[in-house]
């Protein structure tokens, strides 16, 4: 059994070593592609990113107006201090509203818990599978990796759902 394996790893691992010429050019034009897509990707962010700082130097104008109106109509007014005080708490609100959305935003990258939670149960699965299953440790492996799978991706989706991801 030992041998069989080994012949099969080595095997494998001969296949895998061979490269293919067409398959190097085809790499170097995906890279080519890639590179103008991010060139375009980051166009688009950097107008993206004007046009937000244009809307919150409007918003301030705005605000800056209103807030000098009410000031020349009731100075004295603590109401009218209050109101001012709320409303540059909301323009700090909103820049931290901007600035948390970038961070899911950034967070949302790499694997989601649901893949995770897949690859983890189908490897422990298909451990256990092999190991319970004595008489064909193959098919063991394949049906203790399948429900291993699909378990670790319902608790992952559950973790998912919990922070928000979906």
């Amino acid at each position: 059994m030992k041998t069989i394996l080994s012949i099969l790893s080595l095997s494998l691992l001969l296949a895998s070593c061979q490269s293919n010429p067409s398959t190097v050019t085809t790499t170097t034009t995906t890279t080519r592609n890639d590179s103008a897509e991010y060139a375009a990707y980051q166009a688009w962010k950097a107008q993206h990113e004007r046009d937000s700082i244009a809307a919150l130097n409007t918003a301030r104008t705005e605000q800056a107006a209103l807030s000098a109106g009410s000031r020349s109509s009731a100075c004295s007014s603590s109401r009218s201090t209050g109101s001012r005080s709320v409303s540059s708490s909301n323009n700090s609100t909103s820049s931290t509203a901007m600035s948390s959305e970038s961070s899911n935003a950034a967070r949302k990258k790499g694997w989601s818990k649901t893949a995770k939670g897949a690859v983890i149960g189908g490897v422990v699965g298909a451990g256990t599978g092999a190991v319970v299953n004595k008489k064909n440790r193959a098919a063991g492996a394949v049906i203790g990796g399948v429900i291993g799978a699909g378990a670790g991706a319902v608790i992952g989706n559950q973790k998912d759902k919990k922070d928000g991801r979906h």
